[in-house]
């Protein structure tokens, strides 16, 4: 480039466009870098700022649970109210210093609390079992040969139902004489940095408190009676820890079921503690099933301190599928946003059977028999693919709908206002247009079922446990029976499945995080 000033004065017209031209051109193109640049400065300080934000959210949630934990007010809690009330407060806070923990730099970790336990040595009496770990090579990176010069050995405790074993991982220590370098193996990873427990007592854990419903403190006892007490907190630490590594596998399975044309939703109550308050309040779990003819097989629980419309919003924002739910104004505002509600014909039946039971309805038993005559066709058509599922509903299921409607029109008009048997009626003829769209499409049910079978281990669960000790130990009991009922509808064993996971999330890399979900995992062969 030409940049002499007397060497300009010879140049002619053409020439000094040129040159024009390669100036702007450069320019322009340091303009694009300072620009890069500029974007890649404003999205790294508002990742900064974002993560400042979480951990000072996190670290002031620390001190309230904390001042939870020992307040005074907390002994209003007794019995098994307050034991859940501990466990799922030291779980909670495991949890958030797990968070807290990863948001931090390396050399910047959070100080082990002070008041941490120390670590007992295993019983003498436990099997053990021996994993070897030495280095790939015994020569030295200058030739000369390694010497075993000692060894580290770590004990992790592992648990089959009622029998303790020890698993002994020895990392032998290799000395170079000429040049003074030390090799070993690297520390095997694992789920809880540093922690006691296999990721087969990790999973039997998990599994008995979400899917046996077996609260902590039974499980201590349980432990007891094998021959080794944990102390409940310990558990609720392992507990909380736990739900956090498992929480971007949850994240991946919604993503996967909001690819899918067809859900189930509903929805339960569970009552969750307010720590500070002492008191009770009514919550919900939400649960979200794949539709029922669908391949990939899955269920999702969200736990909420509200029945607001906001959740089921929140969770499908952005979906425009087709929604098999009950008329809950909730699911409202996703309709006017394009979700289309396909009716529940099993909650259209319960009016009638709830007022034949109580009364003995002649007009109840004989919707009661219609209703029968469909559910057999779907009976007849459940295994058979989608098109053929849907000709046998147009010519055997849509005449019985249509004289089935005039029915009820025909009775209405002889049912007396504010009765039972008027609102059994009203709720099939307002929500007639929803119940009848199944018979168009055989990718859908004839009703919400499969959310209502979903939801049914809640329930059992809620009679075990009877409450929620806070609202982030329901969003983690949501987020790992999510897992654990996920990988029963596709035939695996909870326990298998969990097991595996522990053992291989440490190292499996998050782009490739749907390997791991039930729908795509295989057990390992033994």
């Amino acid at each position: 480039m030409i940049t002499d000033t007397t060497a300009l004065e010879h140049l002619d017209e053409q020439a000094l466009r040129r040159l024009a031209q390669e100036l702007m051109s450069t320019v322009g193109a340091q303009s694009q870098v300072l620009a890069e640049h500029e974007r890649v400065l404003r999205e790294r300080d508002q990742l900064i700022n974002e993560k400042d934000l979480k951990i000072a959210r996190l670290t002031q949630e620390i001190a309230v649970y904390r001042r939870w934990r020992f307040d005074k007010r907390s002994e209003a809690f007794k019995g098994a109210q307050r034991s859940l009330f501990d466990e799922d407060i030291d779980a909670d806070l495991a949890a958030m210093q797990a968070e807290l923990a990863a948001l931090l730099p390396k050399n910047d970790k959070p100080a082990a609390p002070k008041d941490k336990p120390r670590r007992n040595t295993f019983p003498p009496e436990l099997p053990r079992t021996e994993f070897h770990h030495e280095p790939e090579t015994t020569t030295c990176g200058c030739g000369c040969a390694l010497k075993r010069i000692g060894e580290d050995v770590s004990e992790k405790l592992d648990y089959t139902p009622g029998v303790f074993t020890v698993e002994r991982h020895i990392r032998g220590k290799w000395a170079c004489a000429a040049c003074q370098t030390l090799t070993q193996a690297p520390v095997p990873p694992h789920i809880i940095d540093k922690g006691i427990p296999t990721p087969g007592l990790l999973a039997h854990v998990m599994v008995a408190k979400y899917q046996d419903h077996l609260p902590l403190y039974r499980q201590e006892r349980i432990f007891g009676r094998a021959g080794l007490e944990i102390p409940r907190s310990t558990l609720s630490q392992w507990v909380g820890v736990c739900g956090v590594r498992l929480q971007p596998l949850v994240d991946a399975l919604r993503q996967c079921m909001l690819k899918l044309p067809v859900l189930h939703a509903d929805e339960t109550h569970v009552p969750m503690l307010k720590p500070g308050s002492g008191k009770t309040h009514r919550s919900f779990i939400w649960t979200y099933v794949s539709g029922r003819f669908e391949q990939l097989k899955a269920v999702i629980y969200e736990f909420h301190d509200n029945r607001g419309k906001v959740n089921p919003e929140s969770f499908l924002a952005g979906w425009k599928g087709q929604l098999v739910c009950d008329a809950y104004g909730g699911y409202h505002g996703l309709m006017a946003e394009g979700v289309t509600h396909i009716g529940c014909m099993a909650h259209a039946r319960r009016y009638f059977f709830d007022l034949h039971k109580a009364t003995g309805s002649d007009v109840a038993d004989q919707a009661l028999v219609i209703i029968r005559e469909l559910y057999n066709i779907e009976r007849d058509c459940k295994d058979l693919d989608t098109q053929a599922r849907w000709r046998i509903r147009q010519t055997r299921s849509k005449p019985i709908m249509e004289r089935y409607r005039a029915w009820l029109v025909s009775q209405r008009l002889l049912a007396t206002d504010g009765t039972q048997l008027a609102k059994a009626i009203d709720y099939s003829l307002k929500h007639w247009p929803a119940l009848v769209r199944y018979l168009e499409d055989g990718q859908l049910p004839i009703d919400n079922n499969s959310a209502e079978s979903e939801i049914r281990p809640v329930a059992v669960g809620r009679s075990n446990w009877q409450f929620a000790g806070s609202l982030r130990a329901g969003k983690r009991a949501a987020a790992v029976m999510s897992l654990i009922q996920s990988a029963r509808l596709n035939g695996h064993d909870p326990y298998v499945y969990l097991k595996d996971i522990f053992t291989r999330l440490p190292t499996h890399p998050n782009s490739r995080i749907e390997e791991l979900l039930p729908h795509n995992w295989t057990a390992p062969t033994v």
